[in-house]
């Protein structure tokens, strides 16, 4: 029944590990429950508690479709960078009501499901050369343990040199550090589920240190219905609304086959030519999770790239994509108790899979030129623009501009260099 339902093949894996990776998963992905109220609430007519509400439905949905349909162990939930583009760009940028902004995500929903149901963004993942998609699995790590580190105030802005590294003798920062250590000794003794036990026990050291603010246990799920299928279908055919709709579909999209790719390949399910089983059903998962999210009232629904948490921790199927959907149903009751986690607990979790999934970075022909420095692009570009998106475009021009300069146009395939003049574009135009 297990297969059945959610492609569980107990030779890979057992009930117990996709059950603790869902837990895991969540809990490193459940910050967007304290970050979206937060972000949103700036706008008039969102109210926070709605908000929060939307945000954990929309995370139910998208998780139940991707554990029924996708069959693979990923936890979707309102996508951070997007929501950031809804609310302060969209928004408080250009002028647009947050209605105007929701009719956008309502769009790129539907013209998901057609691009997924008509073959197209199987066709972008297929056309990506492996030497790059073995660099966004590494350029991945980099990004979340930046993450990590940035979001525990390990690593800080600098006006002088961007960053800079942050107190570490107190705070948030000494007790990322302190649950590393705890995280990674567990680790190097095979601890079955380090990762989630070393989130529990940075939680608790955090309460003495001050970090851990309790803030209760329950609490009633508000109502949605000020923000619930509030679109502004008049502007649908506007050339505002082409614009808007198109940057959603453009990060949407390549954060998505970025997080696909690299979290399959780190996790081995990919065939013997390096293409990810289901994708398409994947990809149909996070299609019918980003629709229902804009009718809840959220931003873009997306598949999360904290997924390899608890794809580190043995998950393999759809059975911990529905672990984390409980787990999200289980926050709209318990919401003070999750929003007590710091992200100083949840820090070291995102280090120890960012290593993990560096792992990659050795089937990259460095010796070839002509692979290795499209590779390198895509690596470093991820989390120095804090983007999965940007890395893979800036990855691919490079890849067909050095091969076409090097007299290596037939490695180059239609797709890839109809990619690349999109990708240009992108940059000039968006």
């Amino acid at each position: 029944m297990l297969n059945r339902l959610f492609g569980f093949d107990p030779t890979k894996s057992t009930i117990r590990k996709e059950i603790v990776a869902g837990i895991t998963t969540f809990l490193t992905m459940s910050y967007i429950l304290a970050v979206n109220p937060t972000m949103f609430s700036q706008l008039d007519g969102m109210p926070g508690g709605a908000v929060f509400t939307s945000t954990a439905l929309a995370a139910i949905i998208g998780c139940l479709s991707m554990a029924f349909l996708g069959k693979l162990p990923f936890g979707l939930a309102p996508g951070m960078g997007l929501n950031a583009f809804f609310v302060y760009s969209v928004c408080l940028g250009m002028g647009y009501s947050w209605q105007f902004a929701l009719t956008a995500v309502l769009l790129e929903g539907f013209i998901f499901i057609i691009l997924t149901l008509t073959n197209v963004r199987e066709a972008i993942v297929n056309a990506i050369p492996i030497s790059l998609r073995n660099a966004i699995g590494a350029g991945i790590g980099l990004f979340i343990a930046f993450i990590g580190l940035s979001s525990a105030d390990v690593v800080v802005g600098n006006d002088s040199t961007l960053v800079a590294l942050g107190d570490i003798t107190s705070g948030s920062a000494l007790l990322a550090l302190i649950g590393l250590l705890i995280t990674g000794f567990m680790f190097m003794r095979n601890v079955p589920g380090a990762i989630l036990i070393g989130i529990i026990i940075t939680m608790i050291i955090g309460i003495p240190m001050g970090v851990t603010e309790f803030k209760g246990i329950l609490s009633e799920p508000e109502s949605i219905e000020p923000i619930f299928c509030k679109f502004q279908l008049e502007n649908i055919f506007t050339l505002d609304m082409l614009v808007v709709v198109f940057t959603f579909l453009f990060i949407d999209m390549f954060d998505t086959v970025g997080t696909l790719v690299g979290v399959c390949i780190k996790a081995n399910m990919v065939d013997e030519k390096g293409n990810i089983r289901r994708i398409k059903q994947a990809f149909m998962a996070d299609s019918i999770a980003t629709t229902a999210g804009a009718f809840l009232g959220t931003s873009t629904t997306t598949t999360y790239v904290e997924s390899a948490a608890g794809v580190a921790q043995g998950g393999r199927s759809g059975l911990t994509a529905f672990a984390v959907a409980v787990c999200f149903a289980i926050s709209l009751f318990f919401s003070p108790l999750f929003l007590s986690i710091p992200s100083a607990a949840t820090a070291p979790a995102l280090v120890i899979v960012g290593l993990l999934m560096l792992e990659s970075i050795v089937k990259v022909p460095f010796e070839d030129f002509s692979e290795s420095i499209p590779a390198f692009v895509c690596v470093i570009m991820m989390p120095l623009t804090y983007s999965i998106s940007n890395g893979i475009m800036l990855g691919m021009i490079a890849y067909v501009l050095i091969n076409l300069v090097c007299g290596k146009s037939k490695k180059i395939t239609i797709p890839m260099y109809i990619l690349a003049v999109l990708f240009i574009l992108k940059f000039i135009f968006i």
